[in-house]
């Protein structure tokens, strides 16, 4: 399978055709306390313009991310660009109420309303069931749950697919052997540093079922290397990614690649995602990321051998 970002993919059964690469926004929300800066308003719309007018043909955000933050930034890009281009995906997800928790079905049909006013559109082509780790399988199920609120807005025809996005893949996997959920996003799991998330892929393959791969970058580690980003997916960890990562760091500076190219192409390269769901916060990051790196065979079977063990991994 090619690496390039702009190659075109179909997203399984959904039949929806896009990039490999899809622009993350969570950064774009401005949250310090995961990712250790700020976003100014302007630097995050000419990011997210930067990404349209490189032809990444697909945005991903959330209700949740910067308390809403990153789907005013987005729809304000798109009010000053006349509109979503024809062709772009745009996928968003419900998340409980950020006072009360609330994650019913009710809470999912107000984070739904809550996003279309934000981001300045009528109907949502891709919509997720948000870390539904935070309540559990079950009560994400039960009657009157955010699972029968997303089926029934994909009945109504206001969203043409669903998903789930988290973290657990055990849980992820539960999700999708419902046959409900037309795509699957999980996140930090499936990396240079990470595997967990290689038998929910496997899986969702047999099925159909759209693969999201994002943060390919580990939350900033790969991207930056450890020692200016020294966590893992937002948590301190024993040390076990942050020496592998400087190992990989290390064999990509002898072949003369970027360790944040290396970790990109993993995911693009992979033929178990369908799309790679990369987070940036500045226009710049956008040029480096549609670079079309050349990555040596011996190197990817050299980065294969300094993976930390399964037992580092998020699972």
């Amino acid at each position: 399978m090619t690496s390039s970002p702009l190659a075109p993919r179909t997203l399984g059964r959904t039949g929806i055709e896009t990039t490999a690469l899809c622009l993350g926004t969570s950064p774009l929300g401005s949250m310090p306390q995961l990712y250790g800066h700020t976003v100014e308003a302007e630097e995050a719309i000419a990011t997210i313009n930067a990404a349209l007018d490189g032809r990444i043909r697909a945005i991903d955000t959330s209700n949740g991310y910067g308390g809403g933050n990153s789907e005013r930034l987005i729809g304000e890009a798109l009010r000053r660009r006349d509109g979503l281009p024809d062709g772009v995906l745009l996928a968003t997800k419900v998340d409980p109420d950020p006072t009360t928790g609330d994650f019913s079905g009710e809470r999912v049909r107000a984070s739904f309303e809550e996003s279309l006013d934000r981001l300045g559109v009528e109907r949502i082509e891709m919509l997720h069931l948000h870390d539904p780790e935070r309540i559990g399988f079950e009560a994400s199920m039960a009657g009157g749950g955010p699972v029968e609120a997303l089926v029934e807005l994909r009945e109504s025809g206001r969203v043409d697919h669903i998903g789930v996005a988290g973290g657990p893949i055990g849980m992820l996997t539960r999700f999708i052997e419902t046959d409900l959920f037309d795509a699957v996003l999980s996140h930090n799991r499936y990396s240079l540093l990470d595997r967990s998330a290689k038998p929910l892929y496997e899986a969702a393959k047999e099925r159909g079922i759209a693969v999201m791969n994002a943060a390919p970058f580990g939350g900033g580690m790969l991207a930056k290397g450890p020692t200016a980003s020294p966590k893992y997916a937002y948590g301190t960890g024993d040390g076990t990614m942050a020496h592998h990562a400087q190992l990989m760091a290390d064999a990509c500076a002898r072949h003369g690649v970027e360790l944040a190219a290396a970790a990109l192409h993993f995911s693009l390269r992979s033929p178990l995602v369908d799309m790679t769901v990369a987070g940036a916060s500045k226009p710049e990051r956008i040029a480096s990321m549609l670079h079309e790196a050349v990555i040596p065979e011996d190197l990817w079977e050299e980065l294969e051998s300094l993976a930390p063990p399964s037992s580092a991994w998020l699972g």
